[in-house]
């Protein structure tokens, strides 16, 4: 999954990402901010790129905007589809999503 969205993100395609606010807190983890740059790195930790966050919003999964999943670049056809993407992702790691859910929107730029 990392090399396909490595992939993305180094065609220009995937401009952001989405997390679980109760992950950053879990892993006691800092939320990203802008001008932030991070490593790609690739399935043997080799960074292959940098990226710069350019926004960072929170809304409520339910609420996440089009825009948004759309800046993700990952084929869905529309939010009904994003949503049931992401549902099924984190629910495969054991974290089932609800509506109400807050997630941690990061929108970057390849540097």
């Amino acid at each position: 999954m990392r090399a396909r969205l490595n992939g993305l993100v180094l065609a220009g395609q995937k401009r952001a990402t989405a997390g679980l606010l109760r992950e950053y807190r879990e892993e006691d983890e800092e939320f990203e901010h802008v001008g932030e740059r991070l490593a790609l790195l690739d399935d043997d930790g080799r960074q292959i790129a940098t990226i710069e966050v350019t926004r960072v919003e929170q809304h409520p999964f339910g609420e996440v905007p089009w825009e948004f999943a759309a800046a993700e670049g990952e084929g869905d056809a529309d939010i009904d589809q994003w949503r049931a993407g992401h549902r099924e992702f984190w629910s495969s790691f054991g974290t089932p999503v609800e509506d109400d859910e807050t997630t941690v929107c990061i929108w970057f730029r390849l540097v």
